[in-house]
């Protein structure tokens, strides 16, 4: 009978210590590095020790205090994640720049081809969860991501900051959702002249911001997916030109946009816009567009839709309300479509806005099956609830326009268009409408066909 073998004690705690080793790692968070999360404490060192050892960063329920960035650096510490407690975390950014700052290397496309190999064994996918970000300085943002490659920001409160998500320099395949970007200083998601492509912008709340909600400024983006979000309300400063969603490429470029199923909206301010998109201003507009704004409620600014300089925009199936200049304004644009759009007015308010639409200078523009209600755009001499000027091979077909204060459709220095199958009428007594078209004598090449007309034009 052989003798049984009893294996040394202390072998069996070492291979009790290296089984339980992932498990104590696993469970380590910030305080275990010397963070309080007291809400008096500078963490600072302890957080960015925390983040140095290569381990996902995981927050107690707390009032962390921090003076300065905590950078991740994931191609040297590797694969990193932050994460909060349900949202009982808050980070308190005491200092200028962003409390979180995310480093990748990634420097190349999201063909994965064009991946290095270092990207998908050491950064991909860092994940930002679960927390607020309060910002308690001037020049304090939320989070900055740079060179990341998935990099996905969910269940963040972002308080108070300059910035709330700022993208910088490089990035790709990026998905921002579910956060509140609430009462920032200057935008809620900034796009800082970065190259970036395959952007998700969905569900979240964005509202207060001092000058945008969301910004694309410059850089080359593609693909950029704003979807479910309600934007609100980002004119806080007072300053002129204060817009919800606004994409300024006028030293950059912007492909294939889509800004679909959310509401925006704010109150008139100085050159405010609700949306905005500005391209090169160069006369043939080819570096901005290729997009779609469909299915949003957008409502109550000087603007509601206003572009310039761009190009292949389709503005569809929107429910579009007190603009106090006007709906939807083109300027030096080309291959627009306008159509299925409902124009009104919220009829319990006193102050009455203008709305309706306005085309200048632009080529090719299709106007179709659009409602528009008690348009008081233009003036006795000049401009209606849709206006055309100086602009070349036009549609406007099968719109009703009840109620216009001045001209239903006004045509003016344009040439190669039909307008054909309207309802333009004036029900009110007495009756206010100057007329239902009017196509200057500068124009020329125009057809007017087959409109019902009011009674007595």
């Amino acid at each position: 009978m052989s003798a049984k073998y009893y294996p040394p004690k202390c072998f069996v705690l070492l291979l009790l210590c290296l089984a339980l080793c992932p498990m104590v790692a696993a469970s380590l968070t910030v305080n275990d590095f010397g963070a309080t999360g007291d809400g008096e404490t500078d963490d600072t060192a302890a957080l960015q020790k925390a983040a140095d050892a290569g381990l996902p960063l995981v927050f107690d329920s707390g009032t962390y205090r921090i003076t300065a960035t905590i950078v991740i650096s994931l191609e040297r510490k590797g694969y990193m994640g932050v994460t909060g407690a349900a949202g009982a975390t808050r980070i308190v950014m005491e200092g200028a720049g962003p409390a979180l700052r995310v480093v990748g290397t990634h420097d190349g496309t999201a063909n994965p081809a064009f991946v290095k190999p270092g990207v998908w064994e050491r950064e991909r996918f860092p994940v930002i969860s679960d927390l607020e970000v309060l910002g308690a300085h001037e020049e304090a943002e939320g989070i900055r991501l740079e060179g990341t490659m998935q990099c996905t920001v969910t269940r963040v409160l972002i308080r108070n900051c300059m910035h709330g998500i700022r993208l910088v320099k490089r990035n790709r395949n990026v998905i921002i959702s579910d956060c509140h970007l609430y009462e920032n200083h200057s935008t809620g998601i900034f796009l800082d002249a970065v190259n970036l492509h395959q952007t998700n912008i969905i569900g979240n709340h964005i509202s207060y911001g001092g000058d945008a909600g969301i910004l694309v400024r410059n850089g080359e983006v593609r693909n950029i997916q704003i979807t479910g979000n309600d934007i609100e309300y980002n004119y806080q400063n007072g300053a002129p030109d204060a817009v919800d969603v606004l994409f300024d490429t006028r030293e950059g470029t912007l492909r294939e946009f889509t800004i679909t199923g959310n509401t925006i909206q704010a109150v008139p301010s100085e050159n405010g816009a609700n949306v905005r998109i500005l391209g090169e201003p160069v006369e043939v507009a080819d570096r901005s567009g290729l997009g779609t704004i469909s299915g949003n409620l957008i409502a109550s600014q000087t603007v509601n839709i206003d572009l310039q300089n761009t190009r292949g925009v389709t503005i569809t199936g929107n429910s579009i309300y007190s603009g106090a200049e006007l709906s939807v304004r083109a300027r030096r644009c080309k291959n627009i479509t306008v159509s299925g759009n409902n124009v009104d007015y919220n009829p319990t308010v006193e102050d009455r806005v203008k709305d309706g639409f306005l085309f200048e200078s632009c080529h090719g523009v299709s106007v179709t099956g659009n409602t528009l209600a008690d348009c008081r755009a233009g003036d006795p001499e000049l401009g209606g609830a849709i206006a055309v000027r100086n602009c070349r091979d036009v549609v406007i077909a099968g719109c009703v326009i009840i109620d216009p204060m001045h001209r239903g459709i006004d045509v003016r220095n344009s040439a190669s268009c039909r307008i054909a199958g309207n309802i333009i009428s004036d029900s009110r007594e007495p009756r206010r409408m100057v007329d239902a078209i009017t196509v200057g004598k500068d124009s020329t090449a125009i057809v007017v066909t087959d409109n019902l007309l009011s009674p007595e034009e």
